[in-house]
């Protein structure tokens, strides 16, 4: 039997007029006229048979019907956006787009991405570091790595890695007059803070530590330039366990405490429905949870 639709050209109107709760935003959003999308979604409740929206005179509010037609309907211009990435491509096999953390491409992601490019020669990895999520659709991300609470709406998501953190610093403040042996010798040593939401008050208090200022020291507001100022010596930094590693592993950074604390937050990996149909999003999350393995 033949589905029974509405009118297709309605819809882009009706889902952004839905979403900005305004017919002029939703026309903005289309390049389209503000009439144009009033006919629209007309036409649209006269196929359905019912009203999708109330009209005040500055505003618009959905319907009960509305509302759920509205969920319905962005969740399938949402399937119907991610298959349209699938089919075109073979227009840009070679390119793929890859939105991340500035701090997890600087410490973690850039310092392997030789490996993938080694075992990969014919895709070209393009890296956005905006520190907002990208929307996969509008900006053209193939694939995402996400750190938060997992779950999120309209896209797969996998776990990648947990993350904890816990005190790392330079080998060379193990040394000297006020070398690093117990937490209480952090008093002797500037702090580096970063814009974790782990901070050091959190952990100078699991480690019943109550006379070290934990506003001491210097602050970041890039976890990348954090690390490095580590790594130079600056002072002891609370290291993230996935932007750390490369440098532990190396010997830059040691770890003068056993004291750590887990995140309530991890790492995922985030793609449409779909995308693992493409050759290269599917080589390069393959490559991530292979490389995580390793460290």
């Amino acid at each position: 039997m033949p589905r029974r639709l509405p009118p297709l050209t309605t819809l882009p109107a009706f889902d952004s007029a839905a979403r900005h709760l305004s017919f002029t935003k939703a026309a903005a959003e289309l390049h389209v006229t503000h009439g144009a999308v009033s006919r629209a979604i007309r036409n649209l409740e006269e196929q359905l048979g019912t009203r999708l929206f109330e009209r005040g005179t500055r505003s618009v509010q959905l319907t009960s019907e509305g509302a759920a037609y509205a969920a319905e309907i962005g969740a399938a211009l949402d399937r119907i956006g991610a298959a349209t990435i699938v089919a075109s491509a073979p227009k840009s096999a070679g390119v793929l787009n890859v939105s991340t953390s500035d701090g997890f491409a600087g410490r973690w992601l850039v310092p392997r991405l030789h490996r993938f490019h080694r075992a990969n020669r014919d895709i070209d990895v393009r890296l956005s570091t905006s520190g907002t999520f990208s929307d996969f659709i509008r900006d053209g991300i193939d694939i995402a790595i996400r750190y938060g609470a997992g779950g999120y709406e309209g896209v797969i998501s996998e776990f990648l890695a947990e993350e904890e953190v816990s005190p790392v610093c330079s080998p060379e403040l193990l040394q000297g007059e006020h070398a690093l042996r117990t937490p209480n010798d952090l008093k002797h040593h500037r702090l580096i803070h970063d814009n974790f939401r782990i901070d050091w008050a959190t952990w100078l208090r699991a480690a019943g530590l109550d006379d070290i200022n934990p506003n001491n020291g210097v602050r970041y507001e890039s976890a990348a330039y954090a690390v490095e100022a580590a790594v130079h010596g600056e002072g002891v930094l609370l290291g993230r366990s996935a932007l750390v590693s490369a440098d532990l592993a190396a010997g830059r950074l040691v770890r003068p405490f056993d004291l750590a604390l887990k995140s309530r937050w991890n790492y995922y990996v985030v793609y449409p429905d779909g995308a693992l149909r493409q050759r290269k999003v599917r080589a390069f999350r393959d490559w991530l949870f292979s490389e995580m393995v390793v460290g």
